[in-house]
């Protein structure tokens, strides 16, 4: 498996809040640009997203690719795998928050295997790049400024 990025960010929300953005995986077109569309496929036994198809067209980037989930039952955290891709052999991810006096820390973790060669400095930069672009989507989101 590739090697991992992490990035984090403080967002002015409880973690439920964000917890609750995150997993309504259907609304993604509306907040996150690279995102088309999304469909779930299956749901667990609470009602969360398990697997999820994706498509995804970020200028030259274009993929379809389903990812299943892994909810934690403290709502602190989220992972995810990837079950089939077009242009990825494999993707892991994960979304953790941590509390903080009314403000809470979201650390991203992401790690890609595309299905054509890439040199690992541009391809963690691309990571970075998704993970800054990401992050600072789900802020707006939550906050409520886009």
């Amino acid at each position: 498996m590739a090697e991992q990025s992490t990035q984090s960010i403080e967002v002015d929300a409880a973690p439920e809040e964000i917890m609750a953005v995150i997993a309504d995986l259907p609304a993604y077109p509306e907040w996150a640009k690279a995102v088309r569309q999304t469909e779930v496929l299956a749901v667990d036994d609470a009602g969360r997203a398990k697997q999820v198809r994706f498509t995804l067209d970020s200028g030259p980037v274009k993929d379809v690719y389903m990812l299943e989930y892994d909810w934690a039952d403290d709502g602190l955290s989220v992972s995810w795998h990837l079950v089939k891709g077009q242009m990825q052999k494999a993707q892991n991810g994960r979304y953790l928050l941590e509390p903080l006096n009314g403000r809470t820390k979201v650390t991203y973790t992401l790690a890609v295997e595309l299905a054509l060669p890439m040199i690992g400095m541009l391809r963690r930069k691309a990571e970075k790049m998704i993970m800054d672009t990401a992050l600072k989507e789900l802020k707006r989101r939550v906050e409520g400024k886009g």
